[in-house]
């Protein structure tokens, strides 16, 4: 585990109760100690989702257009590949027009759905214009379209570290889903640069980006 520990303009980290490994309150620290990540990881994910929330929404637009031009140079031509994308929320970069655009190059485009809490994610092909209807915290999902694989899997970030990994909403969906694909692929998180901190405590469940992308550019 990382242990930078955030400055003070940062919810107050979690304690280190792994130190006790080897003594028989161990387990019950492990468990003391994951709480105490939770606690922390949800004031966090809160103060993270308000500071991009106050920034203007040309800001965000101008800085989506660095994010494009970005993510552009990760994937390279997206021709033949399968680019899973995700519908904007609460402030999140809105990629919905370079999605249109993959399809013009000859890419082909899908969105995740939420089929149940605890369950991995699944994708389902979607072009600009295919219905949609809503789904879980009321995000528009592809009402048809088949079940995809995708080749990379582009997800929004709340928050994230140097080692790339990913503070997200709290529901586990895109670790449990990246955990069960039938092949690994090309992971992409994307956020503002604001949404940098210095570590989010991973665990052990938790599954780094290959690469994030903000404003800033390209972080691998």
């Amino acid at each position: 585990m990382n242990q930078d520990k955030p400055s003070a303009q940062y919810a107050s980290p979690p304690c280190f109760m792994h130190e006790l490994d080897g003594h028989p309150e161990a387990v019950t620290a492990d468990v003391a100690q994951w709480n105490d990540i939770a606690r922390w990881r949800k004031a966090e994910r809160q103060r993270l989702i308000e500071a991009r929330l106050a920034v203007s929404a040309d800001d965000r637009a101008a800085m989506t257009q660095g994010i494009v031009a970005s993510l552009d140079q990760a994937i390279g031509d997206p021709a033949g590949r399968m680019v899973s994308i995700y519908w904007p929320f609460r402030g999140e970069p809105d990629l919905r027009s370079w999605l249109a655009s993959i399809n013009e190059r000859g890419g082909r485009t899908a969105l995740p759905l939420v089929v149940k809490k605890g369950r991995p994610l699944i994708f389902r092909s979607y072009r600009t214009g295919d219905p949609l209807e809503r789904s879980v915290w009321n995000i528009p999902v592809p009402a048809t379209g088949e079940e995809v694989v995708p080749d990379v899997v582009i997800a929004p970030v709340v928050g994230f570290d140097a080692r790339c990994y990913r503070l997200g909403y709290g529901g586990g969906f895109f670790d449990r889903t990246l955990a069960a694909l039938p092949r690994k692929p090309l992971t992409i998180g994307i956020g503002y640069g604001i949404a940098r901190i210095p570590t989010i405590y991973p665990q052990p469940h938790d599954i780094p980006m290959d690469v994030i992308i903000t404003d800033a550019g390209i972080q691998d």
